[in-house]
């Protein structure tokens, strides 16, 4: 079934607490960030400088991409990049890619500490917190214990090649707490729908983020998610679609076992 079409921030984080997604309007998405949608696309050019991924193990090279790493505590609440370090996924997560070091350039300075973008990690931060907060633990989840240990990527999948891979891994969870799935452009292109399933169950959505800087909300630990291959809306014209991906997870970040 589709999705029904963004919601404003309330409802959608109620829908969010009922299923475990939701889909955010740009509107909607500034007002929890506490800034303005003018601010959050002023960013977009940085995608324009995105490094090409050299670890795509289907020989891909439709994926480019940044990588940096924060750290927010409720007590304050204080947000505070740490220094750059490499992105890690077990297997179980990724089978594609998991089980290795990823050494990415990072993110821009002009978008990491650019107030919007500190104002979207913060706004995410605090309503995700209330969500934790609410829940009993679940087995086998790292407890929050009022930190979260955040990862952002900034994602450009083109079609240099024909067809561009969102998701090359297929259907995945990532490991986390919850995960914001944004939209910052897309350009020249045909597919790319997101699919969001129930981890335990048969039901899913499925639908096609088009609006840019509108958002999906997932919790991580309930459904899995995948985005459909891109190819060029023209034969022959480069096409493209630029994400924003956030994941959140408590008390440490993902890392290789010691």
């Amino acid at each position: 079934m589709s999705l029904p079409d963004p919601l404003p921030l309330d409802d959608a984080l109620q829908q969010m607490r009922a299923s475990g997604y939701a889909r955010l309007s740009a509107a909607a998405l500034a007002r929890l960030s506490c800034t303005t949608e003018s601010a959050l696309k002023a960013l977009a050019p940085a995608w324009h400088d995105l490094p090409s991924d050299q670890y795509l193990k289907d020989g891909g090279r439709y994926r480019r991409r940044r990588h940096g790493s924060w750290v927010w505590q409720a007590d304050g609440p204080t947000l505070a990049q740490v220094p750059h370090r490499p992105h890690w996924q077990p297997t179980d997560y990724n089978a594609l890619h998991g089980g290795m070091l990823r050494q990415f350039e990072p993110i821009d300075p002009r978008v990491a500490q650019s107030p919007a973008f500190t104002g979207l990690l913060k706004g995410l931060s605090a309503q995700f917190a209330d969500m934790a907060r609410a829940q009993p633990p679940r087995l086998g989840e790292p407890v929050f214990d009022g930190r979260w240990f955040i990862e952002a990527h900034t994602f450009r999948i083109d079609t240099e090649g024909g067809v561009g891979r969102p998701t090359p891994e297929g259907a995945h969870r990532d490991g986390m707490a919850y995960v914001a799935v944004i939209l910052v452009d897309r350009a020249g292109i045909l597919g790319g729908e997101t699919r969001v399933f129930e981890a335990d169950g048969p039901h899913g959505v499925r639908f096609t983020l088009t609006e840019p800087w509108s958002a999906l909300l997932l919790d991580d630990a309930r459904v899995i998610h995948e985005s459909t291959p891109i190819q060029p809306q023209q034969p022959g014209v480069l096409g493209h679609r630029d994400t924003l991906v956030i994941t959140f997870r408590a008390q440490a970040f993902q890392d290789p076992p010691a």
